[in-house]
């Protein structure tokens, strides 16, 4: 099985190809350029580095939020190009899930704990642990404040290793708040990776987990700035 990857739900933007149980190719950058600069040039230079036919794969893994608005709908896009020009399906991997895959079989007395900073004082996050060599949801992946994370954690009582681009911003509460053994995960595993999207794509793959691209859609968990805002103007505008 031969399975296409790409992550462009946070600062990181990632592509990558797995085949079987084989990581061929993965290019990671996480630079200060948008995905619509990045992603595209990247694909090629996997494409043409390991000469692949896109024709031969068998379907395209994406992370799929939550996430960055902007990069999840290019990461999006893009899926859902490749998929109907290829006449692939698609696998909808969530984003935290395959954050916390960076970190495989870390046993049942460590809790997982991707954060990735969603602003307004909250993360996305979700609470995992591996049982049986198999990632196990505790807490569904959700938009929640970084002080309500903490309760479940401590109140859990098991050893907790964040990760994800919201540990610089709220290390510093974490070391304040946090009551069990915490430790954050090293450089080459604590951000979004194409690697672990394809490796989680191949198992829901398998588990009959797809879509067609026509009715993929990012999961954003809540409703952008910008929806935000034009909600409170028409709120106005209805008691003018």
């Amino acid at each position: 099985m031969k399975i296409l990857a790409i992550d462009s739900s946070g600062l990181v933007a990632s592509v990558a190809v797995a085949q079987d149980d084989t990581l061929v190719a993965e290019f990671t950058m996480n630079y200060k350029k948008t995905h619509s600069q990045t992603l595209l040039p990247m694909l090629e230079e996997v494409k043409k580095a390991i000469q692949l036919d896109l024709g031969s794969i068998d379907a395209i893994a994406v992370a799929a939020g939550p996430g960055s608005f902007t990069g999840l709908r290019i990461g999006s896009a893009t899926a859902k190009g490749l998929g109907l020009a290829l006449q692939k399906p698609l696998i909808a991997v969530p984003t935290v899930e395959a954050l916390a895959y960076n970190l495989y079989d870390t046993g049942e007395d460590t809790v997982i704990c991707p954060i990735m900073d969603a602003r307004r004082n909250q993360v996305y996050t979700g609470i995992y642990c591996f049982r049986e060599h198999r990632l196990e949801t505790l807490k569904q992946q959700d938009a929640v404040p970084m002080e309500e994370l903490l309760e479940a954690l401590n109140a859990m009582g098991k050893t907790v290793i964040f990760l994800g681009d919201g540990v610089p911003v709220y290390r510093e509460q974490i070391e304040e708040n946090c009551r069990v053994p915490y430790t954050f995960a090293p450089a080459h595993l604590n951000r979004q990776r194409a690697a672990a999207v394809a490796a989680l794509g191949e198992i829901y793959y398998k588990e009959g987990k797809i879509q067609t691209a026509a009715e993929h859609a990012p999961d954003y968990l809540r409703v952008s700035q910008a929806e935000r805002e034009r909600a409170q103007r028409l709120g106005k505008t209805d008691h003018a």
